[in-house]
């Protein structure tokens, strides 16, 4: 996987277009932070994907336990990114709103770090019921696992309320299900 320093492409530019239309002034403070940590570390990596990314392999057998914190602020391509982040930006203003700002940090940071353990044990667990060893290589990178948290936590301070997910309105409670096979649908992989 290839560095991607400097390099401008079409997901980013919607991303920033889209940011733009909203208008920084209307992200709340730590919504827009988590945005250009995520942007800064797409065109920025601290390492490559291989050495970023969560798996038993890595994580728990090597004990790097520092792909916990890096796992979910990298991202494999620009549309993996513009997806997560696009999630983020919508689910971030109206939850930090909710939540208030430090609150909101909080959540963010404990769910960074806690689905990647859930990632690793899953991972694991299907290794042993499986007797299939290459679940513990698989390894992952992306804010996938923390905005599907964020969705639960949405849903349990919104209830019964409808989501636009692609132009469809789709009752909250399933929400991240479509979402989860449309953006497979979209970008698998």
């Amino acid at each position: 996987m290839q560095r991607r320093q400097g390099r401008v492409s079409a997901g980013l530019l919607l991303l920033l277009y889209q940011m733009a239309q909203v208008g920084l002034q209307n992200i709340p403070s730590v919504t827009l932070g988590v945005l250009v940590l995520n942007i800064f570390l797409f065109l920025n990596p601290v390492k490559p994907l291989s050495e970023a990314c969560i798996s038993v392999r890595e994580g728990f057998y090597r004990q790097d336990w520092q792909r916990l914190l890096l796992s979910p602020f990298h991202h494999a391509d620009d549309w993996h990114l513009y997806y997560n982040m696009i999630s983020m930006l919508w689910k971030g203003i109206k939850l930090e709103k909710k939540l208030k700002s430090i609150w909101f940090a909080y959540v963010i940071a404990v769910f960074s770090v806690l689905v990647g353990v859930v990632y690793m044990v899953l991972e694991f667990t299907l290794m042993k019921i499986l007797d299939d060893p290459s679940y513990e290589m698989n390894c992952a990178v992306g804010f996938s696992g923390v905005l599907f948290a964020l969705k639960v936590l949405n849903n349990h301070y919104n209830p019964g309320r409808v989501s636009n997910v692609l132009g469809l309105p789709i009752p909250s409670k399933y929400a991240c299900w479509v979402e989860l096979v449309a953006i497979h649908l979209i970008s698998p992989g």
